[in-house]
């Protein structure tokens, strides 16, 4: 593969790795902040997702590191997931439901473009990303669930 490909790959890869951490710090944040019956199930799903968002974290950091990269240090991370923060009011799951969908469709976007970026030259990064996408792709449809019975209770 050459330099400008090889590069391209592992600052995508670094992209990831950077939106698995700020995941880690929002589910572990909002697995303990949110209160009431209805945030039960949430809470522990974000609590058992959190474990696994970091394994992502640790494959991808190893992978950077194999394609010669630099692993990302916490002041080379920028947080972007606005829609993660715990919300002021501890009962509003939706919020936060909300939040995951959205934060999980954007790590399969971003998978998706390391996938296309890797056709032809790196087809490890290509079955990991491809891999961790398709856990991506559990993750959002469970909370697409949780959001269609939080709608159905908000009636």
């Amino acid at each position: 593969m050459d330099e400008q490909k090889r590069k391209q790959i592992v600052d995508l890869l670094c992209v990831s790795y950077n939106m698995e951490l700020e995941t880690v710090m929002n589910y572990l944040a909002n697995s303990i902040h949110l209160d009431g019956i209805r945030a039960k199930h949430i809470k522990d799903s974000l609590a058992a997702d959190v474990s696994e968002e970091l394994g992502h974290a640790q494959l991808l950091a190893k992978r950077i590191k194999v394609l010669d990269g630099r692993v990302p240090g916490s002041m080379q991370l920028k947080m972007t997931q606005p829609m993660m923060q715990p919300p002021e009011n501890t009962l509003d799951v939706k919020s936060i439901i909300e939040g995951v969908i959205a934060a999980e469709q954007g790590a399969i976007d971003q998978y998706q473009k390391i996938i296309e970026a890797c056709e032809g030259v790196d087809p490890v990064t290509q079955d990991l990303c491809t891999t961790l996408m398709g856990d991506e792709e559990e993750h959002r449809r469970l909370f697409k669930g949780f959001l269609v019975e939080a709608e159905s209770m908000s009636v």
